[in-house]
């Protein structure tokens, strides 16, 4: 039968080798440089990764993904330049730019666009949720609306967006980061009594994990909750909610029932956090009321942030001579930044002079195929957007 059968591959997922010797591409760029190697032309070009529109109601995304494109380019014959990971930009402006004969990076657009705009994508939604939650904690519960092979990716791009924690397991290994979450409803179903269930958990998981107990099972959330924190006492963190919306009805009502009936039976300390379906305006609803979100597939499947590639520069007698597609605007770019906020302005890479209390953004980060310094590590990149969405304004929740 068919899962019996000899199989090249468990998963259909591309391995490491495939995606860094560009197998992993689109076959039209086979067949370009098929066709450039046979007519012998090798023109050096300059490559610019840009944003010209971005999502209705978004006004700024947040750059991810190159610590893994530094990872694909790197020892090729080609030259990168790049925003720091992390940063914000608004449409029009130069994200990246990549530097060499053409027939070396024709194959490898597929790739950084996909690793790009996944990235991009992901922290930019989790940039808007942060935001929004302000001093709430949001953690990303969103690896179950994805392909496991992406787990630690997807949590790395939220992470770098702005949330306070992820709950996939594997990413400790990769990531480095605690993994955060307690209990399904699978839990307590199976012990088939809450109370059981929620000693259970108490009794087996190390005591550094946070009591959180799931309460809206089999009885109304308010119940549930203080037969929770009768159960547990002073043990009690705090109590998640995650009623399915056929239950839902006003989500707001149901929390502030949940807080009153834990408050005026002295569980003024239990806090509240609510999962499942939330989105932007969830968040806005019931920030006031509720100490931390758990978001999910708000998270996974984003607006797409939708980056794309152009030529922008061609070598010619030793001169980079401006070119473009119409609809682009040729000439390889600098973007200037004055901060606080996103005050910027964008000029011609070779000739730019910044302006006084204007910094330049587009830095070189390898040079013909080697780093020209080390990547930052996931925590700093994690700090790096929050101080930038401290300087914005709130978004509209869309």
């Amino acid at each position: 039968m068919y899962w019996v059968s000899k199989e090249l591959k468990k998963y259909y997922i591309a391995d490491e080798e495939e995606i860094t010797s560009g197998k992993v591409t689109d076959i039209y760029f086979v067949r370009t440089r098929k066709i450039l190697e046979a007519k012998g032309v090798n023109k050096r070009v300059r490559m610019e990764f840009h944003v010209m529109n971005l999502p209705r109601g978004y006004e700024w995304a947040v750059f991810a993904g190159l610590e893994e494109v530094v990872n694909l380019l790197k020892d090729k014959p080609i030259t990168l330049y790049s925003l720091p990971e992390g940063t914000l930009f608004k449409p029009g402006e130069p994200l990246m730019i990549l530097e060499g004969n053409y027939r070396d990076l024709a194959v490898y657009e597929t790739p950084i666009l996909g690793i790009l705009r996944h990235y991009t994508s992901i922290a930019t939604k989790a940039a808007r949720i942060k935001k929004l939650a302000g001093n709430k904690t949001v953690l990303f519960f969103g690896l179950r609306a994805l392909h496991p092979a992406i787990a630690p990716m997807a949590d790395r791009a939220a992470y770098i967006g702005g949330v306070d924690a992820v709950s996939g397991a594997i990413s400790e290994k990769y990531l480095g980061l605690k993994p955060v979450g307690t209990m399904p409803h699978a839990l307590i179903i199976v012990f088939g009594d809450q109370v059981k269930a929620w000693k259970a958990f108490d009794e087996v998981v190390e005591p550094s994990v946070p009591r959180i107990m799931l309460v809206d099972t089999f009885y109304d959330e308010r119940i549930e909750a203080l037969m929770a924190a009768e159960a547990l006492g002073g043990k009690l963190y705090g109590v998640r909610l995650d009623t399915p919306s056929s239950r839902r009805g006003n989500m707001k009502a149901i929390v502030e029932e949940v807080r009153w009936t834990l408050d005026i039976h002295g569980y003024k300390n239990v806090k509240i956090i609510v999962s499942g379906g939330i989105g932007e305006k969830e968040i806005v609803e019931l920030r006031d009321i509720v100490d931390a979100f758990g978001v999910g597939t708000t998270i996974s499947f984003p607006k797409s942030i939708d980056i794309s590639a152009d030529i922008v520069e061609v070598l010619e007698d030793n001169e980079w001579k401006p070119i473009a597609k119409r609809g682009k605007l040729p000439g390889a770019k600098q973007l200037l930044r004055k901060r606080p906020g996103l005050n910027d302005k964008i000029c011609l890479l070779n000739t730019c002079v910044p302006e006084e209390g204007y910094n330049p953004l587009i830095l070189k980060i390898l040079d013909n195929g080697k780093p020209t310094t080390s990547p930052p590590g996931l925590e700093e990149v994690h700090n790096y957007v929050l101080e930038q969405l401290n300087e914005l304004p709130e978004p509209e929740p869309i």
